[in-house]
């Protein structure tokens, strides 16, 4: 990578539309989030069926990553519904958390649907459409999220509302000193990362070192979710081929598909590791890269960054975003539109 590849006027000149801004100000959104959700009116419920998060793409990852963020104190079911049903455990002691940027999902607008149907209590999330028209007709508190972004800019929204429901339900505790000491370290990661630092910062260096190749983005326990989270973004910021697995899972099947990657495309193997990791994780990460040494791949390990199971969730989001916009550039294409996402959306006649 030449010294100016990813200098600010470059990445600039790739950006007309200004995802990487979206992202650098993921250090706002914690703050405004909570701000939203407590100003939407909601109220405690003592559920024992836990919380459903619907959603899908950028909407639905927050639900993801809340549940890596909360860990072994989630006392009730904390789960992600990517589908037009619920699954038949939500009930009416379910908490339905219904997730849509636009408002205008219609496996969102299904799952909403049929939470009334069954009686669950819910609650949405979004900027409008007709999630939100819905909603308002039958007296479901919303959780305004702004508008002027594109749906995966808004993670830390929907993230937030989720860890927030979560809690109302009482499925877990609150987070708030922890949502207000990672705002810190998210700035300072901003400094670290941003377009100003050094070409050989971390973030520029992944891009670069995944420049041109099929990434396997790697998580294991509480970096499943942010591997997930890399991946997507990879796929729509970069435009680029991008898978995500988990471990121990991935040790015991795909490890073997390594031996022969030489044969065949430039594989780039990703792993996410963090402190709360179940120590043999680490030892498969470990033996799983020297399978992807031989097959002629190439490896990086990431770790995350930061005191709390929060921040350290954040730090690995905040990196993959960044590395994803990153990549786009020196792709020469541009991060913001999803093309082939609206061409889907039109054949299925969605607005």
């Amino acid at each position: 990578m030449s010294e100016d590849a990813l200098s600010r006027a470059r990445i600039d000149a790739a950006d007309p539309q200004g995802m990487l801004g979206d992202v650098l100000a993921q250090v706002l959104q914690l703050g405004d989030a909570l701000w939203r959700v407590q100003s939407a009116g909601l109220r405690p419920r003592d559920l024992s069926g836990g919380l459903a998060v619907c959603g899908m793409g950028g909407s639905a990852i927050g639900g993801d990553l809340a549940l890596a963020v909360l860990g072994d104190r989630a006392t009730r079911p904390v789960r992600t519904v990517r589908d037009y049903a619920l699954p038949p455990w939500a009930g009416a002691d379910t908490l339905v958390l219904c997730c849509s940027y636009s408002g205008d999902t219609e496996e969102t607008l299904a799952c909403f649907e049929a939470a009334g149907i069954v009686g669950a209590p819910r609650i949405a999330a979004t900027t409008g459409g007709a999630l939100a028209e819905a909603a308002r007709a039958e007296d479901v508190p919303v959780i305004g999220v702004p508008a002027g972004m594109q749906p995966r800019a808004a993670v830390l929204y929907m993230t937030v509302a989720a860890l927030e429901c979560a809690a109302l339900c009482g499925a877990a505790p609150q987070l708030h000193t922890e949502l207000d000491a990672a705002t810190s370290l998210l700035e300072e990661l901003v400094e670290e990362w941003g377009p100003d630092s050094p070409a050989d910062s971390r973030a520029k260096q992944l891009a670069s070192r995944l420049r041109g190749r099929l990434t396997v983005v790697h998580g294991s326990g509480p970096t499943c979710a942010p591997a997930r989270r890399w991946k997507a973004q990879l796929n729509e910021n970069a435009k680029a081929a991008a898978f995500a697995t988990e471990l121990p899972e991935g040790s015991h099947n795909e490890i073997c598909s390594w031996e022969r990657q030489a044969a065949g495309c430039d594989v780039a193997a990703l792993f996410l590791v963090d402190s709360d990791q179940h120590p043999r994780s680490r030892r498969r990460v470990e033996l799983t890269c020297r399978e992807v040494q031989r097959g002629g791949g190439i490896v990086d390990t990431v770790e995350s960054r930061g005191d709390s199971r929060l921040e350290r969730i954040l730090s690995l989001v905040l990196l993959g975003d960044l590395v994803s916009v990153y990549l786009a550039v020196l792709e020469g294409v541009d991060p913001t539109p999803v093309d082939a996402i609206g061409r889907l959306k039109a054949g299925l006649g969605q607005p």
